[in-house]
């Protein structure tokens, strides 16, 4: 099978050509406000969204969101970012929602000079706690970067940039990894460990030819050094790829890691595992436990997950994924609008609800609902989604948001 990992590389291409599209925007590193933006279109094409309103114009990839928690007087504001493009230049755009997710307004970029040479697979994560000289509150964006690069001469790295007034301003803060080859080092997730570590989680495919891709970490006492890469999930069959690692604290302080597991048989489907301290996973060769609904449904490519609490001990677990896949293999009608809860138990059968966002029959492609995002509002008994489709109108690749009822 074409592995759906061969799609990053040309994912910058891709995006730029949507960008020359006639009626496709180009995005600008200036402040954009999106108060009033366009909502999804009435007819969506293949791939475009159902309902919702766009983010921002043109180009916006793999959408990030969390809600203040560590940030004084700026509690309770959600920041999202995306990834975009000015030119052949990627950045990371910044957007800021005072309303609980009704209306954003662009507020910041993130440009790493790297991007020039590709961009990809941006994080966003506010810090707990102080972590050296950083403080609680600082929110923390890291990507892929140099992707376009030959791979005979590429080394792909992971910058950490730091914004100290909720993604206003940026500044370059350290190099978390540098890939040892010229494979890929992909989708950045960060945590912080109950040590006070700043941990990076990303996938790694420099270990070829015994794995194709297998999911790393690294940490940091100070989020300036960083340590070497350590495997989490490396699973025996080499032609496997654990990837896509995003990782939530749970209420009794410990951690749970959601990736995909691609590769033959498992075709890119949901798994979690849990470490009691951020860094100890367990057994890098087992897969984990797949997140499935007692009837087996599932999630394949590219899943994401969400804790929120609901007033109980353990709170509750949110999962969304690119495509929604029945026991039997096929696809169901429910995929691309389809989100799963559980009662923060994710080993036990999850249970579906539809999704705030729908996306008109995603396939295995780098956009209609690319690694979307869920951030939940328990207070108001909602969800906001943010989640990738084709534009009706000159075909770009775009965020969409929306707010729903969260499930029961």
């Amino acid at each position: 099978m074409v592995l759906r990992r061969a799609v990053r590389p040309v994912l910058a291409a891709l995006a730029l050509a949507a960008l020359a599209v006639p009626g496709a925007a180009a995005a600008t590193p200036a402040p954009t406000p999106t108060a009033d933006p366009p909502a999804a279109a009435a007819e969506a094409p293949p791939g475009g969204a159902l309902n919702g309103t766009r983010l921002m114009d043109g180009v916006a990839l793999y959408p990030r969101a969390v809600r203040l928690a560590h940030s004084g007087a700026a509690n309770g504001t959600i920041v999202a970012s995306v990834v975009t493009f000015d030119g052949d230049v990627g950045h990371g755009a910044i957007f800021t929602s005072t309303d609980d997710g009704r209306t954003f307004e662009r507020t910041g970029t993130v440009s790493d000079p790297g991007a020039t040479k590709g961009l990809c697979c941006s994080t966003l994560y506010e810090l707990p706690r102080q972590v050296g000289d950083l403080a609680a509150g600082t929110l923390l964006w890291s990507a892929s970067v140099g992707q376009q690069e030959d791979e005979s001469t590429r080394r792909m790295t992971l910058p950490v940039w730091a914004s100290a007034d909720q993604g206003r301003t940026w500044e370059h803060v350290s190099t978390a990894a540098t890939a040892p080859g010229g494979k890929g080092l992909w989708e950045p997730e960060l945590a912080v460990t109950p040590d006070g570590r700043l941990a990076l989680y990303v996938s790694d495919e420099n270990q070829q030819p015994a794995h194709s891709q297998t999911l790393v970490q690294t940490t940091s006492p100070d989020g300036r050094t960083w340590g070497p890469l350590e495997n989490v999930v490396a699973a025996q069959n080499p032609d496997l790829r654990p990837g896509m690692p995003v990782v939530r604290t749970l209420p009794d302080g410990t951690y749970l890691m959601s990736y995909e597991v691609c590769g033959p048989v498992e075709d890119c489907r949901h798994y979690t595992r849990r470490s009691p301290d951020g860094t100890s996973w367990g057994d890098p060769a087992v897969l984990g436990h797949p997140v499935t609904t007692a009837d087996g449904v599932h999630f394949r490519h590219t899943p994401n997950i969400s804790w929120y609490d609901d007033g109980t001990p353990d709170g509750r677990l949110l999962a969304v994924g690119q495509m929604l896949y029945g026991a039997d293999g096929n696809v169901l009608p429910g995929s691309g609008a389809t989100l799963l809860a559980n009662d923060a138990a994710p080993e036990s059968p999850w249970a579906a609800a539809p999704a705030p966002v729908g996306i008109l029959d995603p396939w295995n492609d780098y956009c209609p609902n690319y690694s979307p995002t869920l951030l939940a509002l328990p207070e108001r008994g909602e969800v906001l989604e943010l989640s990738t489709g084709y534009e009706a109108e000159g075909g770009a690749c775009t965020t969409y948001f929306a707010v729903a009822d969260l499930p029961d």
